[in-house]
């Protein structure tokens, strides 16, 4: 799947697709403002893109401490509240490409 029919599923379907990995459902959720379906699905995970999503979802939450441990677990530098979008895109090619 490329970036650009990932954000058309985000934009025209009403649930993620639930044969897709666990990450790219969270960030789905992440961009349907489904901020607590998104961190139900990656809270357990153990990975490093776990960890970075974990740490956006704290990004977007406004808890910069809680992100700033996730992104340091994932090996990221800390994201920026001014750059959230450009962060879940990039975040998302890291995704996709892992899928």
């Amino acid at each position: 799947m490329t970036l650009e029919s990932f954000k058309q599923s985000v934009e025209s379907e009403t649930e993620p697709p639930q044969e897709w990995p666990v990450e790219l459902q969270a960030l789905w959720c992440a961009k349907h403002d489904r901020w607590h379906q998104a961190h139900d699905l990656v809270q357990d995970l153990s990975t490093s893109m776990g960890s970075w999503i974990h740490a956006h979802l704290h990004l977007i939450e406004g808890d910069l401490g809680n992100a700033g441990y996730w992104y340091s677990r994932a090996g990221k530098p800390a994201g920026s509240r001014d750059r959230i979008d450009e962060e879940w895109e990039t975040i998302a090619v890291a995704a996709l490409e892992q899928a």
